[in-house]
C-alpha cells in the first residue's frame, strides 16, 4: 500500500473501497497516481516560471488519447469553436466557471492571482479513474464502471483547480512533506500531505469547491446540499464524495466514509483527507449562522485567512486567523465574529 495522502478527486481510502475485487486494478492506479502527484507537490514546493499572463482568462484543453503524455493534441481554446468532444467542452466551460468565481467574488486572476494559463487534458490514460492539479495543469481520466464523469463536476474541477489556489497563496505548500526515501514505495513516490495543515489544504479545496458550485447555481446557505462528487459516483456505489454538512455520514455519502466532524476523532496520522471534515464543517457551521449567500461573508473570511497562513498552520492557527479576519471585516460584535467563534468551538477545535 502507498503511504502518504492521495490528494486526486477520488481518494485513497475510497478508491481502495471501490476496487476491493480488484486488487491489481488498485495497484495500477496507485502507482500511476503517485508518479503524477509527485510532480504536484514539487510544484507547490517550488513552482515553475509560468508562462505569459493576461487579464482575461486563458483555457486551453487537450486530448491525451488515452496515453500518458502531455499535453496532448489541443481541441479547444480561448475564442476558439466548441469542441466536439464533450469532456473537452465541460472541462472547458468548467474551468471558465471556477475562474469566473475566483475573479468576481475574491477579485483573483486565475489561480495564481496574476492570470496563469489553465491547460487540461482529458482521456487520460486507460480507464484512469481519477482528476487532479498537478501543479500545472488539470488532468481527467476517463474513469470505469466506479467512477467517473470528473469534466461534468463543476465542485471537483473547482476543488482541484483550488489547490493550484493554495499552491501560490502559501509558499512551500501548505502541509507538503517530502518523503525519506525509505518510506517511498514507488520511486517517483516524494512528497505527501500530512497533519492538520495538509488538512486544511484539502478542507481549502473542498470549501471552494462547494462554494463555487452554490455560486454558479446562486444557492443561499439552506439551499445549498453542501456536498462534493455527488456526480462522480456510479449507481449504488454511493451518493458523494464528502459532505460539509454531515462530514462521514455514511448515508449521504459512501459505505466506509470515515471523515471527522471535530477533535473528538482526531488523532495524529490520521487520513489529510479524513481530518480536513473537521475545518471544513466548522466551515459550514459558521455560513449557516451567518446565513444568506455563504460566498458572501463566510466565504471571504475563510479565503483571507488562509493567505494569513504558514506552510506548517495547525487548526487552532486557522481559528485564530479567521476570527482576526471577521473581527476586522465586521467587528468583535458582529454576527459573522460570533458565528465563526461559534463554529469552532462546535468542532471543538477552540474551548
Amino acid at each position: 500500500m502507498v503511504t502518504g495522502c492521495f490528494c486526486f478527486a477520488i481518494p485513497p481510502k475510497m478508491f481502495r473501497r471501490l476496487v476491493e475485487k480488484a486488487p491489481a486494478k488498485a495497484h495500477g492506479h496507485h502507482k500511476h497516481s503517485t508518479k503524477l502527484r509527485s510532480v504536484r507537490y514539487a510544484e507547490h514546493a517550488a513552482p515553475a516560471k509560468p508562462p505569459a499572463r493576461s487579464r482575461k482568462p486563458q483555457r486551453t484543453v487537450y486530448d491525451v488519447a488515452n496515453g500518458e503524455t502531455l499535453p496532448g493534441k489541443l481541441v479547444r481554446k480561448e475564442g476558439g469553436k466548441p469542441a466536439s468532444d464533450t469532456a473537452a467542452e465541460q472541462a472547458f466551460d468548467n474551468a471558465g466557471i471556477a475562474l469566473a468565481f475566483f475573479r468576481e467574488v475574491f477579485g483573483r486572476n486565475s489561480v495564481d492571482g496574476k492570470g496563469l494559463p489553465i491547460v487540461s487534458a482529458v482521456h487520460y490514460g486507460q480507464a484512469f479513474e481519477n482528476a487532479m492539479w498537478n501543479g500545472r495543469q488539470m488532468i481527467y481520466g476517463d474513469g470505469d464502471e466506479h467512477v467517473g464523469n470528473f469534466t461534468a463536476a463543476l465542485d471537483i474541477i473547482a476543488h482541484e483547480l483550488s489547490h493550484g489556489v493554495t499552491q501560490y497563496l502559501i509558499p512551500g505548500g501548505l502541509g507538503v512533506e517530502r518523503i525519506p526515501a525509505a518510506e517511498r514505495e514507488f520511486k517517483e513516490q516524494r512528497y505527501r500531505l500530512t497533519g492538520q495543515s495538509g488538512a486544511l489544504n484539502e478542507s481549502f479545496s473542498d470549501v471552494m469547491g462547494s462554494l463555487v458550485k452554490q455560486w454558479h447555481a446562486r444557492e443561499t446557505v439552506r439551499e445549498a446540499d453542501w456536498l462534493i462528487g455527488e456526480k462522480v459516483l456510479a449507481r449504488g456505489m454511493g451518493r458523494a464524495v464528502r459532505s460539509l454538512k454531515s462530514p462521514g455520514n455514511e448515508r449521504v455519502t459512501w459505505r466506509g466514509d470515515e471523515q471527522m466532524r471535530s477533535m473528538d476523532q482526531y488523532y495524529e496520522g490520521c487520513d489529510v483527507h479524513d481530518a480536513s471534515g473537521i475545518p471544513s464543517h466548522a466551515f459550514y457551521q459558521a455560513a449557516m449562522k451567518i446565513g444568506g449567500h455563504a460566498w458572501e461573508k463566510a466565504g471571504h473570511i475563510w479565503f483571507e485567512a488562509y493567505d494569513n497562513l504558514s506552510r506548517t498552520a495547525q487548526f487552532a492557527d486557522f481559528a485564530q486567523a479567521t476570527l482576526a479576519v471577521a473581527a476586522k471585516r465586521h467587528g468583535e460584535a458582529s454576527l459573522p465574529h460570533n458565528a465563526v467563534h461559534a463554529a469552532w468551538r462546535k468542532v471543538k477545535v477552540l474551548g
